[in-house]
């Protein structure tokens, strides 16, 4: 008897393997997450169909970009891959939407109880992930299709990797500018989407002012597709609604700012609750301001319609930043991100996986906020 119940008790190995990273939850999420991608995949289609049937008909503005393209049943590639754009984008933005309302306050509605957004949040953003990958392979795909200057094949699959896959690969036109941030904001949604399931060892604190920078990737994703999507390439009604519809985002995000799940994460300016530290104070304050900057821009954008696209058969303006200008800000991140982990890392006085009372989250019936 003694030795079954010995047998049944993980090793130490074992324990401190399971605390490195939570498979067994990524793959409980990843079952869960078949229903939202299958719906997914289905939008995908009707996206395509939708591309497709403008390319017939001579009605999409992609073909004043890319004549060459106007068969569509030969270069179904590219149209499939910026069909997996367009969802991945609004996965995005769905996903997003789940993350502030988790941690924020939410509508009082039954049926949208705390643990049911947080499941939605973490399923749509592993959809999210999949399809960006989709849309990066299917790029792949086209890429090879084309192939204009008939390379030899070694060559052409070795140099179209570097582009579609390595951050700065891509050197030439708008995407040189534009896939570096798809990549960016790729990247970063793995590292920073993931990092959910290693918080049994980073501590539920550093693993919640991580996520808070997931914002970011999808502000990338939105750019990206903004910069380089021929159906929004030029300035018009269309991409001046997908500017929009950033409002309610905007808002979603500036309501979560003022109103937060935790009460320990309200801006208090005086009282006797008022932050004392400097630091947090200056934070919680300009991102407030830059929201609310942020929702004037968009307000701004909508009431005049000067949405930054390309006048049509115009002269096109060099696209803006440089490259230098997404490294710096992506040093800048990286930098942020080092404190925030030097800053929160667990001690041996603060283990990550026995919370202390300020930040014991960890239990499976109480999902916390995630954005």
């Amino acid at each position: 008897m003694t030795d079954v119940t010995r047998s049944a008790l993980p090793t130490p190995g074992k324990r401190r393997n399971a605390r490195r990273f939570d498979w067994r939850g990524l793959r409980a999420d990843a079952r869960a997450t078949v229903p939202d991608a299958s719906l997914a995949l289905l939008i995908t289609g009707l996206i395509f169909w939708w591309l497709w049937a403008r390319i017939d008909n001579g009605t999409s503005p992609s073909l004043q970009i890319m004549p060459p393209f106007e068969d569509a049943s030969e270069y179904w590639w590219y149209w499939l891959c910026q069909a997996f754009g367009w969802s991945g984008l609004l996965w995005a933005y769905i996903t997003v939407v789940f993350g502030l309302l988790r941690s924020g306050t939410r509508p009082p509605w039954r049926w949208m109880s705390a643990a049911r957004v947080e499941k939605w949040h973490r399923t749509t953003s592993l959809t999210t992930i999949g399809l960006i990958f989709m849309h990066m392979a299917t790029f792949f795909a086209a890429e090879l299709q084309t192939n204009f200057d008939n390379q030899p094949t070694g060559e052409l699959v070795r140099q179209t990797l570097v582009k579609v896959f390595v951050p700065g690969g891509y050197d030439t036109g708008t995407g040189r500018i534009a896939i570096l941030l798809g990549l960016l904001a790729f990247y970063l949604a793995i590292i920073l989407g993931l990092a959910f399931y290693v918080r049994q060892t980073t501590g539920s604190r550093l693993w919640r002012a991580l996520h808070r920078f997931i914002i970011i990737v999808y502000v990338l994703s939105a750019w990206h597709t903004l910069l380089y999507g021929t159906n929004v390439w030029f300035e018009g009604s269309f991409r001046t609604l997908v500017w929009a519809l950033q409002m309610p985002l905007a808002g979603l995000l500036l309501l979560r700012l003022l109103a937060p799940a935790r009460p320990s994460e309200r801006l208090r300016l005086r009282g006797p609750r008022r932050e004392p530290r400097p630091l947090p104070l200056t934070t919680r304050l300009t991102g407030r301001l830059a929201v609310l900057a942020t929702i004037a821009g968009l307000a701004a954008i909508i009431i005049t319609g000067t949405d930054g696209g390309r006048p049509d058969h115009g002269h096109s303006t060099d696209p803006w930043p440089e490259q230098w200008v997404i490294w710096t800000g992506l040093l800048t991140l990286t930098l942020a991100l080092v404190t925030t982990i030097h800053r929160l890392r667990p001690t041996r006085h603060t283990p990550a996986h026995g919370q202390t009372p300020e930040n014991n989250d960890q239990t499976p019936n109480q999902p916390q906020p995630t954005s």
